[in-house]
């Protein structure tokens, strides 16, 4: 990112667009991390009308894009947790971001508030979306793991045994987990 896109962001976007895509994107941010910056939202302002939302703590990342009305495009990142507490206390108007200096200031209606940038390049590079390789009905997916997480361990120990493996072979998906007493 180059230095002026840093000094100038701003657009506009819906109270209730934002508020569900920061609630959203800020449930994956860690409770203890291991870099301050990691409680960071990151969030793009694109030239083609849209917000690119994200966090990332080296393990799991979650993203959101959403329509916006953006005037100046360019990345900042500020403290998620935050930002989703202010998105929804805000009224039910359009929500106007504005970097100014190192803070970025959120209006909303008769509401502003300023928010603290933190370091954009400190903030980890986002890992690649892999290509879609199928679709399964969201109904079909939650009943699966519904079925296997009875298996996986609640011992943080092992990591390794919390997970649940993910196996897809043309047109099958087999999810397996264990505790090493349960399999499923």
């Amino acid at each position: 990112m180059n230095a002026e896109a840093a000094q100038s962001v701003k657009f506009k976007v819906d109270r209730d667009v934002l508020a569900d895509a920061v609630t959203w994107t800020t449930k994956s941010i860690p409770q203890r991390p291991a870099v301050p910056v990691l409680t960071g939202l990151l969030i793009t302002a694109n030239a083609d009308g849209s917000v690119d939302l994200a966090v990332f703590d080296y393990e799991v990342s979650a993203r959101a894009r959403i329509a916006a009305d953006v005037e100046v495009e360019g990345t900042i990142l500020v403290s998620g947790r935050l930002l989703a507490d202010i998105a929804r206390a805000l009224p039910p108007q359009p929500v106007v971001f504005e970097l100014d200096g190192t803070k970025v200031s959120v209006t909303c209606g008769s509401s502003r508030f300023a928010l603290m940038t933190m370091p954009v390049e400190e903030y980890p590079a986002l890992p690649e979306v892999p290509e879609t390789t199928g679709v399964i009905s969201a109904s079909d997916f939650q009943s699966a793991v519904g079925q296997v997480n009875i298996a996986t361990s609640k011992d943080e120990t092992l990591p390794i045994l919390t997970a649940m493996r993910v196996e897809i072979e043309g047109d099958r998906v087999t999810l397996l987990a264990t505790d090493r007493y349960r399999l499923a």
